[in-house]
């Protein structure tokens, strides 16, 4: 296991919104792909009409009491409305981080990608790692690798029973992989 991240502050790209894993993805056979992130709730349309609906209501009122003499109100309203603008700006920025599990028979690399686009690339041998569940009585459940004594958790972006399933599936795809690891490839002379 490779516990000192490499970074890639260059690669920079969009994530990709996968909800589901790619058991081939293109790749080598035995190859896997998965994508973690968070589950967000509220579409862009559903913010861009809640911050209409809350602006309406929050300008009428404004409005109402402004007539009734009570002008600074009105800023209040304003002020309210921004405020709520801007928690649903950092929610969705913090939205980007996202993690991608990525498994050949060589290697599981599995990358962090925080919501800035900094990318920290942890390296793990199929043949060693493990998958880990570890569940609580209240229902709480911690998604680990572990190799050579050592824990490295992950999936903290999914809830607890997405965390059961997805160590079902990356199980699954260690299985396949090590199936097809013969020892480490040559080239051919």
């Amino acid at each position: 296991m490779n516990t000192s991240p490499h970074n890639d502050a260059s690669d920079t790209d969009a994530p990709e919104r996968i909800d589901s894993v790619d058991a081939a993805g293109g790749q080598e056979p035995g190859g896997f792909r998965a994508v973690l992130h968070a589950h967000r709730s509220l579409s862009q349309n559903g913010f861009l009409i809640l911050m209409l609906f809350l602006g309406g209501v929050s300008f009428v009122t404004g409005v109402a009491f402004w007539l009734m003499g009570a002008w600074p109100v009105f800023g209040f309203f304003g002020l309210d409305v921004l405020a709520v603008y801007i928690a649903f700006k950092i929610n969705y920025r913090d939205g980007l981080a996202h993690e991608v599990v990525e498994l050949t028979p060589d290697i599981l690399k599995l990358t962090r990608v925080a919501p800035t686009g900094r990318r920290q690339s942890f390296d793990f041998n199929p043949y060693w790692v493990r998958v880990r569940l570890a569940e609580w009585p209240d229902g709480r459940a911690n998604l680990s690798l572990t190799s050579h004594g050592r824990d490295f958790e992950f999936g903290h972006l999914l809830n607890h029973d997405e965390r059961r399933e997805f160590a079902k599936v990356l199980e699954r795809a260690l299985s396949r992989a090590r199936s097809g690891m013969l020892g480490p490839r040559t080239a051919a002379t």
